[in-house]
């Protein structure tokens, strides 16, 4: 008996033995393995790309507006939400609604040249539809949008690609808020093809050159019109005549100097855009006006740290164009439109009145004469508390088209639609609205902006329209008068 417990001991004692060495023989728990690592040399939100040393971050936002009244204010003219925003009748919508996806990319990558930066922004976007004449089969099917605000590579101080221009304000048309049709400077929030390069020379001066494609923006290039081409059924929409452009000759050539500092920022911005117009008539014997330059200047200064509280500031900029509409009358806005109203105008079926902005005009025959603007806008920003902060905005601008084209334009008015009364084509813009943002949480915020936009046209007098089929107007007799538009912008967003 005590020979076989003997043998029972030794043989638990060896088994325990065995089992402690195969224990100690097992790998210990394994460290998490760091599949993503952070970033630090550029801002928050960045990580190494696995296997590299270039840093990623990825951000954007997602966004539901509402839009109730307007003719084609907050970007909706550049849809087909608002094609009979200013027929103010039953075609009109009372109201406009948008879904909106945007998605960033950001790469940066440290090397002995430098940081080499790329970066790209996508915009996917499904509006409202609208109806574009009287017939119910004109009413349009609403449809997603792609599109692709900024694309660009960073090296060296230069930049290649797609992005803002560097003639633009910080605020690009928002000054305080407010709608996409702000006129009074220029506005490429939605990206134009360039290649730039910035020198900086430190205490925040820096000074910009580029050259840049006008026909790469969302709007394109204002219009080049041979006013000889001109009709009835466009006038009456704002266009004066056939709109004349010849192929790419030269890019815009852009210049800028910039004081970005603690007490807020000063900027002057210039630039040369050519008007390369293309056949009289037809085919190359018509013959064709001879190239012609235009310029822009603009000025920009913004106020930080104003008395009225923290993070409260002033934008101000001006700016003055000839032959280059598209830096006042900016990428966004309309570059012809009309707006319908009532009339106490015995006789008078409505009153219209319309708007076309050009870069220059001709006639057959002629040499091209530059259209002339001027324009400004200025804003507001105050922050109640850090979760409530309300804006007040505005922008003008006006438009004179030389004595020749003035003298072609009314002439074809009186031909084409029976004008009677003062005639000038020239025109005045303003906006003014005022907004409340309501940030709950972080990155979460929601806006009521109203807006009023006035048209001060010059005509004065009455016309015979032949009718605008896509609005359901008919060929009456029409008061030319200024006209109004009121809309309210109702958003919320949420940034990631």
């Amino acid at each position: 008996m005590k020979l076989t417990k003997s043998l029972l001991l030794g043989t638990a004692a060896g088994l325990i033995a065995v089992g402690g060495a195969q224990a100690a023989d097992l790998p210990l728990k394994a460290k998490a393995v760091e599949y993503v690592k952070i970033c630090s040399l550029y801002g928050a939100g960045y990580y190494y790309i696995p296997g590299t040393d270039t840093c990623i971050k990825l951000g954007g936002y997602v966004r539901a507006d509402m839009v109730l009244g307007g003719a084609g204010d907050y970007g909706f003219q550049n849809s087909t939400s608002s094609a009979n925003g200013g027929s103010n009748n039953r075609l009109t919508n009372y109201y406009y609604s948008r879904a909106r996806l945007d998605l960033n990319i950001d790469t940066r990558t440290a090397t002995e040249y430098g940081v080499v930066r790329t970066y790209a922004d996508m915009v996917f976007t499904y509006d409202s539809a609208n109806v574009t004449g009287s017939n119910p089969s004109a009413f349009s099917t609403s449809s997603p949008s792609l599109g692709l605000y900024h694309a660009f590579i960073q090296f060296a101080g230069f930049t290649f690609g797609r992005t803002v221009s560097i003639f633009d304000a910080p605020w690009q048309s928002y000054p305080a808020g407010g709608p996409d049709t702000i006129p009074g400077g220029s506005n490429n929030v939605t990206g134009i093809n360039q290649v730039a390069y910035t020198a900086d020379f430190g205490q925040g001066i820096t000074a910009s050159v580029a050259v840049q494609d006008m026909t790469s923006t969302s709007g394109g290039q204002s219009n080049l019109w041979n006013l000889s081409g001109a009709t009835a059924a466009n006038m009456v929409q704002g266009v004066y005549g056939t709109n004349s452009w010849g192929g790419t000759r030269s890019p815009d050539i852009v210049g800028q100097v910039r004081v970005d500092q603690a007490w807020g920022l000063a900027q002057l911005s210039v630039a040369a855009h050519e008007l390369h117009a293309s056949y009289y008539g037809a085919n190359e014997a018509t013959g064709h006006p001879s190239d012609k330059w235009g310029w822009a200047i603009q000025g920009a200064l913004s106020i930080k740290n104003i008395p009225t509280g923290p993070g409260d500031s002033i934008n101000l900029q001006a700016v003055y164009t000839d032959g280059a509409s598209r830096y006042n009358f900016q990428n966004l806005f309309p570059q012809s439109f009309f707006m319908y109203g009532s009339t106490g105008v015995s006789g008078a079926y409505q009153s219209v009145g319309f708007a076309g902005v050009a870069d220059g005009v001709f006639t057959t025959g002629s040499s091209i004469e530059t259209v002339k603007t001027w324009g400004f806008r200025a804003g507001y920003s105050h922050n109640w508390s850090p979760n409530w902060a309300s804006g007040v905005y505005g922008g003008y601008a006006s438009l004179s088209y030389g004595s020749a084209g003035k003298t072609a334009i009314c002439a074809n008015a009186v031909s084409l639609l029976g004008f009677v009364g003062s005639c000038n084509p020239d025109f005045n813009f303003a906006v003014a609205g005022v907004n409340t943002v309501w940030t709950p949480v972080k990155n979460l915020s929601f806006t009521a902006d109203l807006s009023w936009s006035h048209l001060d046209q010059k005509y004065s007098g009455t016309i015979v329209s032949p009718g605008v089929s896509t609005a359901a107007k008919p060929a009456a007799v029409y008061e030319l008068k200024d006209q109004n538009s009121i809309s309210m912008l109702l958003r919320a967003q949420r940034n990631f």
